[in-house]
């Protein structure tokens, strides 16, 4: 599966929210509202989530293996730096 796009919605300068985002993947599929968040250490991408009964915040896609999951989150963190400038 390929990323064939990311469109940066919108950015934030206050708060630990910087960005929401849209990710098409193979010209098919698209996930809309991936957040990026400002963590302790350093920048972050948080799936989509919706709160189940409980009130625990459950993501509603995400990848399956650590190394989808680094492969997306760089291309867009990649992509939201390249829309600052």
């Amino acid at each position: 599966m390929t990323i064939t796009d990311i469109k940066v919605r919108k950015t934030f300068e206050d708060g630990k929210l910087r960005g929401v985002v849209s990710v098409t993947f193979d010209d098919y599929f698209a996930v809309h509202d991936i957040k990026i968040v400002q963590g302790e250490e350093r920048l972050f991408v948080a799936m989509p989530s919706r709160r189940d009964d409980s009130g625990t915040f459950r993501d509603i896609v995400h990848p399956i293996s650590h190394e989808a999951r680094q492969v997306i989150e760089n291309s867009i963190l990649d992509a939201y730096y390249s829309s600052l400038s």
